[in-house]
């Protein structure tokens, strides 16, 4: 059997009219679903796929809600996991269904958004929202000063050249770095391409988000004011509700 709801009805649901109006759009071509043209009839899951309509994302779920997690080591950024290793779904409790908004590696710890708001995942984790993710990197040796430079101005990988990056030496053998990009393992990557293998990654900002004081393991939800600079930050203006805490 097929989960979620008909797509005629998230859409009348969301705001574009009847589902007769509904059905309209989708049988013209206009509602896209993860990227492919809609057919009338089609069941979506609103909380996770992404839903266009004239090319332009619909803001079809209600009762959004925004969790920022402290992920430990050794935890997965899935949903389940075959191996039966703990995910980062059993540590944060909600009353909704919840997803993270990118992902960390088993062996990377810090901070991590889950949520239900599709769209604003979507925007977070595409490529262009060039969205800064700031991490304490612990790499064996000691960098010089020319690997931190190469780390600053881009390392050539296999998937090539990396973007500019801020690089800055903490202490002996630890870095910080900040990078715009969302390629996978990539802090890791760089790191090994200058000859220093990371031994401990820690990611400390998302965007505007930061909480030093979030223990390992810990989470919470987000203030209406985290929430609408994160949006300001991908160009989303909406009204945020008045039930989530201040």
């Amino acid at each position: 059997m097929v989960e979620g709801e008909r797509l005629q009805k998230a859409l009348a649901r969301a705001g574009y009219g009847s589902r007769r109006a509904c059905e309209l759009l989708i049988d013209a071509g206009r509602v896209t679903v993860d990227g492919k043209i809609a057919i009338l009839g089609q069941r979506v899951d609103a909380e996770n796929e992404i839903i266009c309509v004239d090319g332009k994302l619909a803001q079809t779920v209600e009762n959004k809600v925004y969790f920022l997690l402290n992920k430990p080591l050794g935890v997965v950024t899935t949903a389940s996991d075959p191996q039966n290793r703990p995910t980062v779904l059993e540590i944060v409790q909600s009353a909704v269904r919840i997803f993270p908004v990118g992902r960390l590696d088993m062996n990377t710890e810090g901070l991590l958004l889950l949520t239900n708001d599709g769209r604003l995942a979507h925007l977070l984790t595409h490529p262009s929202s060039g969205i800064a993710k700031e991490y304490l990197v612990r790499v064996d040796g000691d960098p010089s000063p020319g690997d931190l430079r190469r780390l600053r101005e881009g390392v050539e990988l296999e998937d090539g050249l990396t973007a500019p990056a801020q690089v800055s030496r903490v202490s002996e053998g630890l870095i910080r770095m900040v990078i715009h990009e969302g390629r996978n393992r990539q802090v890791r990557r760089m790191c090994s391409a200058v000859g220093h293998d990371v031994t401990r990654l820690v990611r400390t900002r998302i965007g505007t988000l930061q909480d030093a004081t979030l223990s390992p393991g810990a989470y919470r939800q987000l203030s209406v004011s985290e929430v609408r600079k994160l949006m300001e930050a991908v160009g989303v203006t909406v009204e945020l509700a008045a039930s989530m805490p201040s």
